[in-house]
């Protein structure tokens, strides 16, 4: 089992910069990918990033590439997201997820694990 825990969201002005952190519980971080998902109110959760489990892959969705990276530190249990440039449609809650499916990295439901999320608002 594995118990996520999100932290760095907040308030920040139109092309501030935030870095998220996920702190994973659990014996075995290094064997599950991670993943950000993101969810704004009135919207279906989407996915932003997600990062395979030895580090190795990145995925991004559209709307946030080149503009955030995605990192692990498996010796730590912990997952960032550095996000960039950020716009007001950026503002979301942001969920960390771990997951074992091989592959689907940007598909919710091959994530095992969810945080309670942290909330990102961004004003222009």
């Amino acid at each position: 089992q594995v118990q996520l825990v999100e932290s760095g969201g907040g308030l920040v002005q139109a092309g501030g910069s935030l870095k998220l952190s996920c702190a994973a519980s659990g014996r075995t971080f290094s064997n599950y990918k991670m993943g950000w998902f993101r969810q704004a109110p009135g919207k279906e959760r989407e996915f932003v990033a997600a990062i395979r489990s030895s580090g190795d892959s990145t995925y991004y969705a559209d709307s946030v590439k080149g503009r955030s990276t995605i990192s692990r530190d498996n010796a730590k249990k912990m997952v960032y997201l550095q996000m960039n440039s950020l716009k007001p449609e950026d503002t979301a809650v942001y969920y960390c997820a771990a997951g074992l499916t091989y592959g689907m990295e940007y598909r919710a439901s091959t994530y095992n694990y969810w945080g309670q999320g942290t909330q990102v608002t961004v004003s222009s």
